[in-house]
């Protein structure tokens, strides 16, 4: 399981939240309102940013090893440590909202028959692709 580990500095902003950004990670950015949320959201922008590169092929940037000096006061370096590999399994495999249309009598019959829509579409879907067994990406 690969592990990384970034640091977050975390800049204060006058309405008592954090701006949450990574040198290592150019474009990387979030916002917590409270320290004790800063970490959380540090981790979520970190391993989505890491995700979005690996899926449009970019390059994922080394962590430095050494804490970055900062110019300005009141602002906190933390180390954020993600997971990519147990993230890219969370997110393909989170469930997602797909509209589909079906003839009206159709839906009335099924609701008649309590069908459960996502797990029907689920298993056809399956079949259609001759998918035996979930994917575990």
């Amino acid at each position: 399981m690969r592990s990384l580990t970034y640091f977050a500095v975390l800049e204060p902003s006058e309405n008592g939240g954090y701006g949450i950004f990574f040198p290592d990670l150019p474009g990387c950015y979030s916002y917590a309102e409270s320290l004790e949320e800063a970490s959380a959201m540090a981790e979520e922008a970190a391993s989505l940013h890491v995700y979005g590169l690996e899926e449009d092929g970019d390059p994922v940037p080394s962590a430095s090893t050494v804490v970055p000096k900062l110019d300005i006061e009141d602002m906190i370096v933390l180390a954020v440590k993600i997971h990519p590999d147990i993230y890219r399994i969370k997110h393909e495999n989170r469930r997602v909202k797909t509209n589909t249309t079906i003839p009206m009598w159709l839906k009335k019959v099924a609701e008649e028959r309590n069908v459960n829509y996502s797990q029907l579409l689920e298993a056809a879907l399956m079949d259609y692709l001759e998918i035996k067994t979930p994917a575990v990406v």
